[in-house]
């Protein structure tokens, strides 16, 4: 059997898996849930042997430090996957759900109720997180999935499959559920998009090349998302330290993801008055900020606080690192006009006490999140009290933002009559 046929037949198994899983009552899944989580806790070793084979080889390749950062697994992070499984867990279970019912004229009763799509398939990169994020989400809503990581993490993504399948299988869940495509050929990719009548949505996390190729060759439904040019707008009646304060911990916190800030927009009439205390926490973090001249004029360049001149790159770049850059605009309009431009409808946030500019931004801004005084980095599938995510949508069809659990299901009608017919 070639690599192809195999990974067909894979997708086969899934189809029949996902159809028992429909079936499967919400207290059964859930059990698989609660079991994949206290395995995450319990059976950590085999788990974080494979990560570190997978860390030292990727590092001896010299893999930048954001790959490494998304790449490497920790007790801690292993307890906080395990977390979010349990909290998928918690959640409503939206099979099943009855969205609208209506009774017609001619006396028929209408129902409109949540179904699983079927099969999810993913084809990712460094975050071996997402494996168990995704996994706990499809099996939560009734799908089967396919899973693809980057050869970068071949072990991790192995040893936490290996150990999903047992904690499902004693739940009494088939394991057909969740296919693993342990092989790193990247024909194989080719093949995953042509399987339309294998999978009903594929999801691609990772660089936009990555995206933008899925987005491009797939024959199924695509969801596209996770390159984040997101900024943050510092309007003019801002409070400085709480500027100062959530720009840091947008672009601080975790610079390697997609919610991390990128660009700082700063009010002319609040520049000198804010942009040296954002300026003072960012280069106390370490952050290299690349400004136009009018923000270079506040803060001097020179090496006190790490500033450069920018250059027309540097707007609409997501840096993924501690990098930022910052520029001086005159109007909430000229704010407006630069995230249209550069942003990638991801995240994008406003500070300012003026209820009526952050109204304006909030309602005009066309992005998957948008925030009034607070951080972008809660872009998130947990953060939104969503358990976990598959990915960030930021296209508009037929779902935006973090991808939970109802981002997973579609819907059907259901029809009652009494011996109706059409005139």
């Amino acid at each position: 059997m070639t690599a192809a046929d195999r990974l067909r037949q894979q997708g086969s198994a899934a189809q029949a898996a996902s159809a028992t899983l429909a079936r499967l009552p919400t207290e059964t899944r859930n059990h698989a849930l609660t079991s994949i989580a206290r395995a995450l806790e319990t059976e950590q070793g085999a788990i974080l042997d494979a990560n570190a084979a997978d860390y030292r080889d990727a590092k001896a390749d010299g893999i930048d430090d954001a790959f490494l950062d998304r790449l490497l697994l920790t007790p801690e992070r292993l307890n906080g996957m395990a977390s979010d499984v349990r909290s998928v867990a918690g959640l409503p279970d939206p099979v099943g759900e009855l969205v609208e019912d209506f009774v017609l004229e001619n006396g028929l009763d209408v129902e409109k109720r949540r179904v699983p799509l079927g099969v999810i398939a993913s084809i990712y990169e460094s975050r071996p997180n997402v494996t168990t994020d995704i996994v706990s989400l499809a099996l939560k809503s009734g799908n089967a999935c396919i899973l693809r990581g980057g050869k970068e993490t071949l072990r991790s993504n192995s040893a936490l499959v290996a150990l999903i399948h047992r904690a499902i299988a004693e739940a009494g869940l088939p394991t057909d559920a969740v296919q693993f495509v342990d092989n790193t050929d990247r024909s194989l990719v080719d093949v995953m998009l042509s399987m339309k009548e294998h999978i009903n949505l594929l999801v691609p996390r990772g660089g936009a090349g990555l995206i933008n190729f899925v987005a491009k060759n797939a024959t199924m439904p695509v969801l596209t998302g996770g390159v984040g040019v997101c900024h943050t707008y510092v309007d003019r009646d801002a409070e400085s330290g709480m500027a100062a304060n959530i720009v840091y911990n947008a672009k601080v916190q975790r610079p390697t993801v997609c919610n991390a800030l990128d660009t700082v927009l700063v009010h002319s009439e609040a520049a000198a008055r804010c942009l040296p205390e954002i300026a003072s926490r960012l280069n106390l973090a370490g952050v290299e900020m690349r400004c136009d001249h009018r923000a270079l004029s506040i803060l001097g360049p020179g090496d006190d606080l790490n500033a450069v001149p920018a250059q027309e790159e540097d707007w609409g770049k997501e840096f993924l690192a501690l990098i930022a850059s910052v520029k001086v605009v005159d109007s909430l309009d000229d704010a407006l006009d630069h995230i249209q431009t550069y942003g990638s409808g991801h995240s994008e946030a406003i500070v300012t006490e003026d209820n009526e500019a952050a109204e304006r931004f909030l309602n005009e801004v066309d992005a998957a999140a948008v925030y009034h005084n607070t951080s972008t980095r809660f872009t998130d599938g947990a953060q939104f009290g969503l358990g976990a995510e598959v990915g960030i949508s930021t296209q508009k069809f037929h779902a935006r933002g973090p991808l939970g659990l109802r981002e997973l299901t579609s819907y059907k009608w259901v029809v009652r009559g009494s011996g109706q017919i059409r005139q």
